[in-house]
């Protein structure tokens, strides 16, 4: 079978087979199953999903990241695991990149690291605290990128994503009957005003940056009843780290006044916090070339600026001296990343697979 047929049916297989954050049992299954059968050495792990694979020969190591799992989300009205980030084309164009390496003679080890719990935001520090930059001195990773931002048959050298966290906050009241609302404290009134709070955040005009309620979780089934007690979540990003920190303790002084202003308790907690990239220029000058090798100059992309976040970035922020850059592979991907009915060019990850190969053998051949 050819290269590009394999890698196709790796595709249907994880895509067919989804699987969320920490629960990607299965799909760590397959993967042991296709490194033995191509008779590569790996690591698994007894206290988290994910595998650590390796080839070739050497002190230094090359790593690639590939991330596996999938969304939770509502399809066609019924709630299930999703790959609508596109998780099951990294994989299979990562195995892609393997199959095509594994015979070559290279100077260097390379580490396919086989990622876990990516959209929960602390995958990638799984894979550190487990030895996943022994050794390395260049990580790259992959993507598809949306249509708006690529379109099929161009490639990125890198992407330049934002930084993200991720707070989730309960308000403790008192209930009230709908005629006496002097008698309760309307948890209703103390999420609208974090919401007015969040639009009053300003930095300079020249920074890309937003705050916002995603989730209000509020009374019952009786519309006579004010409720005390209500759940939020609120989304903050900003396209650089110290920005975001900036908005982090913000938000924090925001939050103290609300809760003494309406008298009531709160509590909140930061559930994730994923750092924006810090990218290699010797990265991205090695994926650069690699892309012109396999699809031309014609086909190379300006490295990418996009609003999304990836936890990819803290390989570079907890090993500053891990030289990487994530590679961005066009491939004409409607509506976009998480919609329920993404779609994408399939072609798109066997020219995702080649890029990666021929950075990957690039960086290990040099020495």
């Amino acid at each position: 079978m050819d290269v590009e047929s394999q890698i196709l049916l790796w595709f249907d297989h994880f895509h067919q087979y989804p699987e969320v954050s920490w629960k990607e049992y299965e799909t760590t299954n397959k993967l042991a199953e296709i490194l033995d059968e191509l008779q590569i050495p790996y690591r698994r792990f007894d206290d988290v999903t994910g595998l650590l694979a390796e080839i070739g020969k050497g002190d230094e190591v090359i790593a690639v990241r590939a991330d596996i799992d999938a969304l939770w989300q509502e399809v066609d009205g019924v709630f299930r695991a999703n790959h609508s980030c596109g998780h099951d084309a990294n994989i299979s164009m990562v195995l892609g990149a393997l199959l095509l390496l594994k015979d070559e003679k290279l100077n260097k080890r390379i580490r396919f690291i086989f990622q876990p719990a990516e959209e929960k935001g602390n995958g990638a520090n799984a894979m550190i605290d487990r030895g996943a930059l022994e050794d390395v001195t260049h990580l790259f990773g992959v993507h598809l990128r949306p249509i708006e931002e690529l379109p099929f048959g161009k490639v990125s050298p890198a992407i330049h994503h934002g930084a993200a966290m991720f707070l989730e906050g309960k308000i403790t009241g008192i209930d009230a009957h709908g005629a006496r609302p002097h008698q309760g404290k309307n948890a209703i009134d103390v999420t609208v005003a974090i919401h007015q709070a969040l639009k009053n955040i300003y930095f300079s005009p020249f920074e890309a940056y937003s705050a916002k309620l995603t989730k209000i979780q509020a009374g019952g089934e009786s519309a006579n009843i004010i409720p005390g007690t209500a759940t939020f979540s609120i989304d903050a990003r900003a396209q650089k780290n110290d920005i975001l920190f900036k908005m982090k303790d913000q938000i924090e002084k925001d939050l103290q006044s609300i809760k003494q202003l309406f008298d009531i308790e709160m509590e909140w907690t930061w559930e994730d916090i994923t750092p924006g990239a810090e990218v290699s220029k010797e990265a991205a000058a090695i994926a650069k070339d690699g892309i012109i090798e396999i699809v031309g100059m014609e086909n190379l992309a300006e490295e990418v600026i996009t609003s999304g976040s990836d936890d990819f970035h803290f390989y570079t922020i907890r090993n500053p001296e891990v030289k990487a850059a994530m590679i961005g592979i066009g491939a004409d991907l409607t509506p976009g990343l998480h919609h329920p009915n993404m779609t994408f060019n399939h072609d798109s990850l066997a020219i995702g697979a080649k890029v990666i190969a021929k950075t990957l053998s690039n960086s290990a051949k040099n020495n």
